[in-house]
């Protein structure tokens, strides 16, 4: 399994971070998941490019989760690729509804296929196995893990939301944990997580490595600050940054 990260920034634009959106790739086979403003642009960037990608996953429906959206399923079309398969939470259809009968253009053209999975589904997607979980945010919305196959190892993606021992236990044993860390510790908030809740939700978790993503600008200079306070917290597992291009194979 192999993992880019298209973008990890947040609803607050930054130069060097666009917002949410990850390439999964095993041999021929390619998920995005989440594409937020500027997934696109990343994707075209890559070697699959947007023309490989006819299957998409969403954790929720904020904009910053979703706003290339109907950009990517345009630009397939221009290419000569109208296939596209949108996997989401409860109220993905509706939304993909209502964008296609703002741009009637598109109705009739593009052949979308929707389907909508619940907290706690088992289900194949791409040809990936996962398993959704329901995080503690504003809207529903789904963590995600990615059991590797043969050799392969397991990925878990917390999406947004607050930290809980709950998404620990669901992480359980993954290599990986891709976990909002939207903000630093002095910052007062609520659906996501600072570094210090993470870290003591996380504290024993059987979790080989943590890196934060969903990054806003306040966290900007705290970087370190912040890998040391999820230490400190109890998380034993390596710790890092994420960023915009940063890939990793399972």
């Amino acid at each position: 399994m192999h993992i880019t990260l298209l973008g990890t920034g947040s609803a607050m634009p930054v130069p060097d971070r666009v917002q949410t959106g990850l390439l999964l790739e095993r041999d021929d086979r390619a998920l995005v998941v989440d594409c937020g403003a500027g997934v696109l642009h990343r994707l075209a960037n890559t070697d699959v490019g947007y023309e490989g990608v006819s299957s998409m996953l969403l954790t929720h429906h904020h904009l910053d989760h979703v706003n290339d959206l109907l950009a990517l399923l345009k630009a397939r079309w221009l290419a000569g690729e109208d296939h596209l398969e949108v996997v989401g939470p409860s109220g993905t259809k509706a939304l993909l509804d209502d964008l296609i009968a703002n741009f009637d253009y598109l109705e009739g053209r593009v052949d979308l296929s929707v389907r909508e999975v619940s907290p706690g589904e088992e289900f194949t997607v791409a040809g990936f196995d996962v398993q959704s979980h329901e995080t503690v945010h504003s809207v529903e919305c789904l963590a995600y893990r990615f059991d590797g196959v043969e050799d392969e190892g397991t990925f878990t993606f917390g999406a947004d939301g607050e930290a809980s021992p709950a998404i620990a236990r669901f992480a359980a044993g993954s290599d990986l944990l891709l976990h909002d860390c939207s903000f630093p510790d002095e910052v007062d908030v609520d659906n996501h997580p600072t570094p210090t809740q993470l870290g003591e939700a996380l504290a024993g978790a059987d979790i080989d490595r943590l890196y934060l993503t969903h990054l806003y600008p306040h966290t900007n200079g705290k970087h370190e600050e912040m890998l040391d306070s999820i230490t400190a917290a109890g998380f034993e597992g390596e710790v890092g940054v994420a960023a915009d291009g940063l890939a990793f194979e399972l």
